[in-house]
């Protein structure tokens, strides 16, 4: 599908996947729990320039913390949840369940039968990674998921219908029509999405700690204000 051209390959975050794993078995829990790593969620609409703002905000905290940062986003989570060696990993080495993802998991539509059990997997995942630390996770209600972890720092990009049209167009050689299609449809499909998981809406703004404006802001600038404010 083209909008896979906006997602990096899940070749080249693999690694960076596999080194936080290894990182995190390695670890003591006393010095896991003495130094918490932080971990930052991007929620964003479609159509914002989500992506290449995290491959930068990945360059820029590696360059800062001198530690391998993993970039998790919607691809690279699914491939881990259907690979049954590494999601046994996964939940293996990254400690276990915390008993708040009962509740949460409570809250999912009984209507979703085994996508609600995938769902579950994935959301198991993301919170063992958030605990972990030194990573980015983009979408999939991770910002939502990990609201009680006190090292999660939580980030929303939004921006005008004319940007998002205009950003898909030109990234996926769509004419202006067809990117503006696309864009209301990605939408919808996210705006469902967490909604029928995990009753919620992401544009509740008390999730997050900064949101952006993709029209007002670069993906540098936004990825550099974001490594500031965890610094803090």
């Amino acid at each position: 599908m083209p909008e896979k051209l906006l997602i990096p390959s899940i070749e080249k975050r693999l690694a960076a996947f596999v080194e936080a794993t290894r990182r995190a078995q390695l670890e003591s829990e006393s010095k896991r729990k003495a130094r918490p790593r932080p971990t930052i969620t991007i929620s964003r609409e479609f159509g914002c320039e989500a992506y290449p703002m995290t491959e930068k905000l990945k360059e820029l905290l590696e360059e800062k913390t001198g530690e391998t940062w993993a970039l998790m986003d919607k691809a690279l989570l699914e491939e881990v949840t259907r690979n049954h060696n590494l999601s046994e990993n996964v939940l293996r080495n990254l400690g276990t369940k915390p008993r708040f993802l009962d509740e949460m998991f409570s809250t999912l539509s009984p209507r979703w039968r085994s996508e609600k059990d995938h769902y579950k997997l994935l959301c198991s995942h993301i919170v063992s990674l958030a605990e972990a630390g030194n990573v980015i996770i983009v979408g999939r209600g991770s910002s939502i998921v990990t609201q009680p972890l006190e090292n999660c720092f939580h980030f929303r990009m939004f921006a005008s219908p004319d940007f998002k049209t205009k950003s898909i167009a030109r990234r996926l050689n769509l004419s202006p029509a067809e990117a503006e299609k696309m864009v209301h449809k990605k939408q919808s499909e996210r705006d469902k999405f967490i909604r029928d998981f995990l009753d919620r809406n992401a544009e509740d703004l008390s999730f997050y700690h900064l949101i952006f404006n993709n029209d007002k802001n670069s993906t540098g600038k936004i990825a550099r204000t974001i490594v500031d404010y965890i610094a803090r």
